[in-house]
């Protein structure tokens, strides 16, 4: 009688027990041990390139490692989201004072057609004192477009004395002194947010 007594409870605690996991909600999750995730690899964004600065100089990646780059993609002509993005830029460099010296601030144009080294002579100086504006051929462009993940194609557009603009990737990023990528911006970013996380990798 006692045996089948302790059976019965037993197999009442049993059926609580079960009970309890199926109705009280997480009690399985909070059984199993934890899972730790653990997160590898870096961001496939941005890699070598070859082209002409403003100043008719040729550059590579190369001649930037040692500093912080901030790199745009747009065309002198861009009616809109590429100044405005400059000016953020600009804007959030003058508000990190010297620290600003280990950034490079670097605009590459994606309209090989119009953006001669000449042309960007004029354009990037209005922006910034240290921008560095940069062109080349369409295929040297496009390699540099497609190291950093940019999308760019050349649209009819009849207002304009080309008759064409182009869409392009309006995403500013923020490389470290090895050419890796560490964060991005866009032409919307508050200038305070930007220099603020600036500030903070510098």
């Amino acid at each position: 009688m006692r045996v089948r007594l302790v059976g019965l409870v037993a197999a009442g605690l049993i059926a609580g027990a079960l009970a309890g996991i199926v109705i009280v909600p997480g009690a399985i999750d909070r059984l199993r041990p934890p899972v730790q995730v653990t997160s590898i690899g870096k961001a496939a964004v941005g890699g070598p390139f070859t082209l002409t600065d403003h100043t008719g100089r040729r550059v590579t990646d190369q001649d930037f490692r040692g500093r912080f780059m901030l790199v745009s993609f747009g065309f002198t002509f861009c009616p809109d989201v590429c100044p405005s993005g400059l000016q953020v830029m600009a804007a959030a460099l003058d508000q990190l004072g010297p620290k600003a010296e280990r950034i490079t601030p670097i605009f590459i144009s994606v309209d090989p057609e119009r953006d001669t080294p000449e042309q960007l002579a004029r354009y990037v100086p209005s922006f910034h004192p240290r921008l560095v504006g940069l062109t080349g051929t369409a295929e040297e462009i496009q390699s540099a477009a497609k190291a950093y993940r940019v999308y760019y194609r050349k649209v009819k557009d009849e207002k304009s004395t080309a008759d064409y603009t182009i869409d392009h990737t309006s995403i500013i990023y923020l490389m470290d002194p090895q050419g890796e990528f560490v964060a991005h911006f866009t032409h919307a970013t508050p200038v305070s947010t930007m220099a603020e996380k600036l500030a903070k990798v510098l």
